[in-house]
This record gives structure tokens, C-alpha cells and sequence, in this order.
């Protein structure tokens, strides 16, 4: 583990803070730089200011050490992108630049299981850390689920596991990061307006698996192994899980099928939310993952049993006259929302749209199709989206999500879900995913209020 005398964290988010925090208390010389300001950032200011940090607020540029020495390492947000002036300006002067990720895991006392993927990851790392949590050990969850790695690895020590969650910004500036076990439970395309391409992100993506050794455990969906095989090189052990007969960890049937003890073995999903193509995949590489662990299978299944679906992700808000609400806020891609759909089962009244963070609608035009009745379109993407998929099911360009609700509502019928699965980002309207779907939320249920 290397200590630092000196650092520069940019980003004073929780990452930033948690980074921050950890390297003071290691009494490196701490310098933190946000370009905003606003309370919630003055009130941690403050905090490190107590601990010997500087902090500067609303900057404009990077501030240099002093004139005969620079910063030995910058610790970076997640948010500033690789291409940024404060990006370039740090290479310039010959700054290594990691992730708050990078420093939290060489801090970490006990194994990481890593996961990380396009779409799922927070259901995955919660099904995980429930079925372990069963199986008698002690686990924390961190890293993009909402617990930075920093402040969950100071207390590391009384820990059996960490479960953590990754994305392709954190892992965009890994150096020697090393989870004992690592998932990639997904590559499809999603935030294209940052890596440029598919290869690139998958390149990032795969980094994950990059500094494991043989006796570490790479578990990949079968479908993206032979790709990600070719850009991680070296050797580890890897397990596929899937929907093919190939996949070690397969799910068919509502069970999840493996080989363990040299015989056929399975586990139930049935009547779980996980019984389906969609999920049952993801209770596949979670079977995976806890095996690896050299836990027993059934703690899975008890954690099927018991799961509580996380806010904004499928999750059914009440039956009205017959027609079910289901948010799905957290769908901001367009191979969510098609799986949102998928998984709702009977027809749909979707509501989507958005700030898209992709350009290519045209996967999306066979489901919409076969599942969905009207879509009623909000936001900055309506236009663009009427023009994709106008042809193949009735639009209706409704501006806001209030209007876009209660037409939905209006126009459907018994046995129909009205789903809130926007396939965009929401800054163009709301403060957040999360924001967004407290909003349908309210909606759904002034509605109820009125009937």
C-alpha cells in the first residue's frame, strides 16, 4: 500500500469526500478543488478544513503545490470526464491520476467481489450481498451502489467481503485494482457520449478483470466471452453464466442450472421476480458469484425468496380500475427500457424520453412492436423518438410527465401496465433518475386520490 505526502482530490462529491477523508487521517498534505458551490459542499468543506485540508470552492483552475514541487497524485471524480481542461492540465504536468475506486481498494483489508456491466448492477451487488449475508458472513456494500470504497475500506478489517459496485468511469483511471472475484454481468451500449464506441467502453469495462491472478474467479455473461477473453489478457479462472446450454451458471426453466460436487445441480426462482430471461440471468451470475465465494448455492435461493426490489427498478406502485403502474426510472438506456418492457409481460402503455445518451433507436423497434400499445413521449428526446418508432406503434407526443401519466391511464385497459421506463437520462426535466420516478410516483398516486 502506498502513502502519499501530498494529493489533489477533484470533486468534492461523496467520492471526493470519502478520498479526502481517508488521506488526511493518513496525514497526507490534502488539497481538494470543486468547481461548484453550494451548501451541502460548504458544510464538507468544513468538515476537512478540520481535519488540515484545503479545500477551494467554485474553481476555475487547478492550483499548483508550490513553485518547487507538484502534487504527487490526483484522486479524480467520477464525473469529470477524461477529455475535461482539468483532465489535460494534470498530464501535462506529469500528475498520476487515479479513482477514488483505485485508492479505496488498496486500502481494503478483506477479498472484493467486483461488479460491474451495463444495466443491472445495483439488483445484482444487492442479491449478492443478501444471499451472503444469509450465509453468516460479514459484508458491506460499496462503490457506485452508494457507499464510496474509501469509507467502507477504513473499516474493512472486520469484514469478510465487500461487495462492490463498478462503473466504467471509476474504472476509467484503475492502475492496480484487484477484486478477488469480478462479474461483468453486461456490455451493452450506454454512455457512448463519453468512451465514443463500443470497443473502447468494453475495453474499460474489462479492466476489471485486468490484475487478477490465476486463482481469482472472472465471471462473464457467455455472450460477451469471447470478447472480453481477447481484450483481458492473462489468467484467471473464468465462468460463464447466460441462457445457453454452454453457460456454466444457466438460467431455464425458473431454476438456475450448474454443475457442483461433479453433479447437475439447481436452484428455484419460481414465483420471485427473478422468473424470468431477464433476471433469472442476473440470479445466474449471482449463483456464480457465491459459489466462488465457496458458499452454499441455497443461500441464493433464500435471497431470491426475500428480495426486496430496489426503488426506480421495476418496482409496482398499485393496481388501479384494473391497470398496473410500475417505475422504472432507473431505465436510461434504450436496452433498459426494452427490458422493462419485456419483463412487464402483457401489453404496455410506455412512457419514455428524455436526454438520449445514445443515437441508435432502431434495436428497440421489434419490442415496441410486438409488446407495447402507445408510447407517450416526454422530454428533449420526443421528436427524435416519434421519428424512430412512429411506424411501428402509435406516439403521442405529451411534453411533461404529468400529461404523459394520465393519458397513458386514460387510454388503458384492464390487464395493461402503464410503465414509467424512460430509456434517457432525466436532466432535461429533473434533478435525477431518482427525481423523475418520486414524480411518476406522485402522479400515480393523485390519480388514486381522485378516483
Amino acid at each position: 500500500m502506498k502513502r502519499y505526502k501530498t494529493a489533489l482530490v477533484l470533486g468534492l462529491g461523496t467520492s471526493g469526500f470519502a478520498a479526502a477523508r481517508m488521506l488526511c487521517n493518513e496525514e497526507t498534505i490534502v488539497t481538494v478543488v470543486d468547481s461548484r458551490r453550494n451548501k451541502d459542499l460548504i458544510n464538507r468543506a468544513r468538515k476537512l478544513e478540520k481535519l488540515g485540508a484545503q479545500v477551494i470552492l467554485g474553481a476555475r483552475k487547478l492550483p499548483r503545490l508550490n513553485t518547487t514541487r507538484d502534487f504527487e497524485i490526483c484522486i479524480i471524480s467520477p464525473g469529470i470526464p477524461p477529455d475535461s481542461d482539468w483532465t489535460g492540465d494534470l498530464e501535462r504536468r506529469g500528475i498520476e491520476i487515479i479513482s477514488e475506486l483505485e485508492l479505496g481498494a488498496s486500502r481494503c483489508k478483506c477479498p472484493i467481489l467486483a461488479v460491474t456491466g451495463s444495466k443491472g448492477k445495483s439488483t445484482l451487488v444487492k442479491l449478492c450481498f443478501d444471499a451472503m449475508k444469509l450465509a453468516g458472513k460479514r459484508t458491506a456494500i460499496a462503490g457506485n451502489y452508494g457507499i464510496p470504497l474509501c469509507e467502507v475500506a477504513a473499516a474493512s478489517r472486520n469484514l469478510d467481503w465487500v461487495v462492490l459496485e463498478v462503473s466504467s468511469f471509476q474504472l476509467e483511471r484503475v492502475r492496480d485494482f484487484r477484486p478477488r472475484i469480478g462479474v461483468l454481468l453486461n456490455v451493452q451500449p450506454d454512455h457512448l457520449d463519453r468512451h465514443g464506441d463500443m470497443k473502447t467502453y468494453l475495453e474499460i469495462k474489462s479492466r476489471v478483470f485486468r490484475r487478477m491472478r490465476e486463482t481469482d474467479a472472472a465471471i462473464v455473461f457467455d455472450r460477451n466471452m469471447k470478447d472480453v477473453r481477447r481484450t483481458a489478457a492473462g489468467k484467471r479462472r473464468w465462468i460463464t453464466f447466460g441462457l445457453s446450454k454452454e453457460a456454466n451458471f444457466r438460467y431455464a426453466e425458473e431454476r438456475v442450472w450448474f454443475t457442483g460436487q461433479n453433479r447437475r445441480k439447481s436452484i428455484s426462482l419460481a414465483g420471485s421476480i427473478f422468473a424470468n430471461d431477464i433476471l433469472g440471468v442476473s440470479a445466474a451470475a449471482a449463483v456464480a458469484a457465491v459459489c466462488a465465494c465457496r458458499l452454499p448455492s441455497a443461500a441464493v435461493e433464500k435471497a431470491v425468496r426475500a428480495f426486496v426490489p430496489l426503488p426506480h427498478r421495476m418496482s409496482e406502485i398499485t393496481v388501479t380500475d384494473g391497470v398496473r403502474f410500475v417505475n422504472d426510472s432507473k431505465a436510461t438506456s434504450i436496452t433498459a427500457l426494452c427490458a422493462g418492457v419485456k419483463m412487464c409481460g402483457g401489453p404496455v402503455r410506455l412512457i419514455a424520453g428524455g436526454l438520449l445518451k445514445e443515437k441508435d433507436l432502431t434495436l428497440a423497434k421489434k419490442v415496441l412492436e410486438r409488446r407495447v400499445k402507445s408510447i407517450y413521449l416526454i422530454g428533449k428526446a420526443s421528436q427524435q423518438m416519434k421519428k424512430a418508432w412512429g411506424s411501428a406503434v402509435r406516439s403521442c407526443l405529451c411534453g411533461d410527465l404529468e400529461t404523459a401519466v394520465r393519458r397513458a391511464f386514460r387510454d388503458a385497459r384492464t390487464g395493461e401496465t402503464v410503465l414509467l421506463s424512460p430509456g434517457c437520462a432525466s436532466f432535461d426535466q429533473f434533478m435525477n433518475f431518482e427525481d423523475r420516478g418520486d414524480q411518476f410516483v406522485k402522479i400515480v398516486r393523485s390519480i388514486n386520490e381522485e378516483k
